[in-house]
């Protein structure tokens, strides 16, 4: 009987925990959003502007400028990270001057004391602090070890169905990555504000419309690497 009084209790604790710890990420996030459509679904994004302004000025230009577009995820690592490859050797098509001169820019390492939990955005980066350039992880599970270590700036808001899928894909150890067997291509990506959009509509047409871009993209890519 005592084991049955203390089970509820322990959830109750569990379930406190995890709605202090939303509400407090919820509270820094902007009215931006950020879609990623890649081949095993849709995963939404938002972004902690007060937190790491920096940091979000320059992935939200990257986004806007079609850096991510045939990007993919290189590395899978079941309960910890889905990690972004960084956009200039990760893509699969080319990348213009504007593209280029953007993700080749350093972020100063905005450290905070956001904790590093599932669902969180944080920066890739060498060992130097302030290395950070366009590859981010979605964490898959609590990370402690990474807390004040590396730039938080935003949560997955929608998608975590599709981070599931991809946790269950088959991988690979490289070292200490464990890399996906099979490309996770980010087909396309957009983005739009809380504050403004409410049109469903108007966002599937958009959808589709990237979609057909993707192709397009896709097109010039082979013509120029046959």
């Amino acid at each position: 009987m005592q084991i049955l009084r203390v089970l509820p209790i322990v959830a109750f604790h569990l379930y406190f925990a995890f709605f202090t710890i939303t509400s407090a990420q919820d509270s820094h996030l902007g009215s931006a959003r950020v879609v990623f459509q890649t081949n095993y679904g849709d995963i939404e994004f938002g972004f902690f502007p007060k937190v790491a302004p920096k940091t979000v000025d320059h992935i939200f230009k990257l986004v806007r400028l079609g850096c991510y577009n045939t990007n993919h995820f290189f590395r899978v690592d079941k309960g910890f990270v889905a990690q972004v490859a960084d956009v200039v050797g990760g893509r699969l098509a080319p990348m213009n001057e504007e593209q280029k001169m953007e993700a080749e820019k350093t972020v100063v390492g905005e450290f905070s004391d956001v904790k590093h939990v599932r669902g969180i955005l944080s920066m890739g980066r060498y060992d130097d602090p302030d290395s950070a350039q366009s590859s981010f992880s979605m964490l898959l599970g609590d990370a402690p070890h990474l807390d004040g270590k590396y730039a938080i700036f935003g949560k997955v808001t929608k998608g975590d169905d599709t981070l599931k899928k991809l946790e269950e894909l088959p991988t690979r150890r490289e070292g200490i990555f464990v890399m996906p067997t099979e490309r996770i291509t980010i087909l396309s990506s957009y983005y739009y504000d809380t504050n403004l959009e409410s049109c469903e509509e108007d966002r599937s047409t958009l959808k589709q419309r990237l979609a057909a871009s993707f192709v397009e993209i896709e097109r010039q890519r082979m013509k120029c690497f046959p």
